[in-house]
């Protein structure tokens, strides 16, 4: 299998959601995060990951308005974007996925601006994975500029 078509796919509900295997730093099992006073409510807290603080961003909430129910099973997707990199958590991520480009079907939700980030649906024997541009995605959540101007200031205080 090439790198270039591997797919981190996790689950959100019931949905399937694949993230390029090339944006992904680490998966690991979900801690509690330290919360931080007036950010954002997707934003669980920071956590330090391989010795850089990360914010930590509930995808159920982010997609759903939702919070994760429970983090005892769940997944934190460490990836790295323009922005920053950030702790992606969510119910489930325990399967990489090689997905050829004539599997993927480019979706008209991507022209919707609000979830521009959904570029392309893989259809697959019997499942059906929407493929996400994390980069596109951190841009599209509200105060990212701030938490990163934070993040940067709270490492240089390290």
């Amino acid at each position: 299998m090439e790198a270039l078509n591997k797919y981190i796919i996790f689950k959100t509900r019931e949905e399937e959601y694949g993230i390029h295997i090339g944006s992904v730093i680490s998966v690991e099992k979900a801690q509690a995060a330290n919360p931080v006073p007036k950010l954002p409510a997707f934003v669980r807290g920071i956590m330090k990951v391989r010795d850089e603080l990360i914010p930590i961003i509930d995808v159920e909430h982010c997609f759903y308005q939702t919070p994760l129910s429970s983090i005892e099973d769940a997944r934190m997707i460490v990836v790295r974007t323009e922005a920053i990199p950030v702790g992606l958590l969510v119910k489930e991520a325990n399967d990489i996925v090689e997905i050829q480009e004539e599997e993927k079907k480019q979706i008209g939700l991507a022209g919707y601006g609000r979830t521009n980030y959904f570029t392309a649906v893989a259809s697959l024997k019997d499942r059906l994975i929407t493929i996400m541009d994390v980069d596109l995605f951190t841009a599209s959540l509200e105060g990212i500029a701030d938490i990163a101007a934070y993040m940067k200031e709270a490492a240089g205080n390290l």
